[in-house]
């Protein structure tokens, strides 16, 4: 599979991966305020952003296609941070490749299983024709009945992009719809990840629960769990300096 990703600084290697519906993008703020000390590669896992699509789409593909990403750019080893649904990319990328993965960072994501609770997304999605739409802002019309929240209209709409004169989504959109039940999966290697690892997780998000404190020692014995303040699962977003901050200190 082939991955698009961005490159930036200099430094010790530091690659981030994205939530659902996201992409590389996202995280470009917070990249450049850590290109003094680091380089940065901000990739699109599959499905995703300007990456490849595929029919098939789980954690173990897109854990090989990292491992093979880092074989191309010769990468034998750095460090890991994964968001959301790129947090359980990275979970399952140490757990599988612990040699790899340096220091391990989870953004507000946990081991456990996950209720999905993108259907008003995926219906708001599906509910644009893009084969119709004229402009972004029908696109965004034709969101509001499923998605009435602004901001996230404005996120998912980074990914429609105009294709050959026409409108089309990045996403995978047919393929996430169908297998969107993959992205809430637990955890279920026999490894465990010896390197230090940081959970950091939103103070008012409920992905990172005390119960959740037991699977996290089981896989990832030299842990440390900290909550961003005043914010939710859009953690990098909503209080970015937080988390650079926070990066910064756990890495050196």
């Amino acid at each position: 599979m082939q991955l698009n990703f961005r490159k930036s600084g200099e430094g010790p290697p530091l690659i981030i991966l994205h939530g659902l519906f996201g992409s590389a993008d996202n995280w470009m703020s917070i990249a450049k305020s850590l290109e003094k000390e680091f380089t940065l590669f901000l990739v699109d896992q599959r499905n995703h952003g300007d990456s490849g699509h595929a029919e098939e789409w789980d954690y173990q593909v897109m854990v090989e296609d990292l491992k093979e990403w880092m074989t191309e750019q010769g990468l034998e080893k750095a460090h890991l941070m994964g968001h959301s649904m790129g947090g359980k990319t990275a979970m399952n990328f140490a757990l599988s490749y612990p040699e790899k993965v340096d220091r391990l960072i989870i953004a507000d994501m946990a081991p456990r299983e996950y209720p999905i609770h993108h259907q008003t997304i995926l219906e708001g999605l599906n509910a644009v024709d893009l084969e119709k739409i004229k402009t972004r802002n029908e696109a965004e019309e034709a969101m509001k009945a499923h998605i009435p929240e602004a901001g996230i209209r404005q996120f998912l709409l980074k990914s429609l992009t105009r294709n050959n004169g026409s409108f089309a989504w990045k996403i995978n959109l047919p393929v996430i719809t169908e297998k969107i039940e993959n992205v809430g999966e637990a955890i279920t290697s026999k490894n465990t990840f010896e390197g230090v690892t940081l959970f950091m997780g939103g103070a008012n998000s409920d992905y990172i629960q005390d119960k959740d404190r037991e699977d996290i020692d089981k896989y990832f014995p030299e842990n440390h769990v900290i909550h961003i303040k005043n914010a939710g699962h859009w953690l990098h977003a909503e209080q970015p300096q937080a988390v650079v901050d926070t990066i910064k200190a756990f890495l050196k």
